[in-house]
């Protein structure tokens, strides 16, 4: 890539990133009632993502071949047995963390 081209790479990704962090707040200004699409999206996408990720993430697992899946099932298990435990999806030395970020 020449210069011009790396420059305009770098504009155009940093003009996509503003974008994406202010047109919700241009959208969805204070005062006004959030769309129950967009409250139904804040409450779908979540688990959706994390579904993708534990797919994608498990994508490649060798599960019949020698011990090969046992590390992965162990910590999907682990992973489940905290979040089941504590409810909550970030967890820090066993305390759960408050959306203020105290213990």
């Amino acid at each position: 890539m020449s210069l011009v081209q790396q420059l305009l790479t770098i504009a155009f990704a940093a003009s996509a990133n503003f974008l994406t962090r202010v047109v919700p707040f241009r959208l969805f200004q204070r005062g006004n009632q959030t769309p129950r699409y967009i409250q139904g999206l804040g409450e779908f996408l979540p688990g959706a993502i994390m579904v993708m990720l534990v797919v994608y993430c498990l994508r490649n697992v060798t599960w019949l071949s020698g011990n090969h899946g046992w590390p992965d099932l162990i910590a999907c298990t682990i992973t489940i047995l905290v979040h089941l435990k504590w409810r909550c999806s970030v967890c820090f030395n066993g305390h759960r963390l408050d959306h203020q970020g105290g213990l």
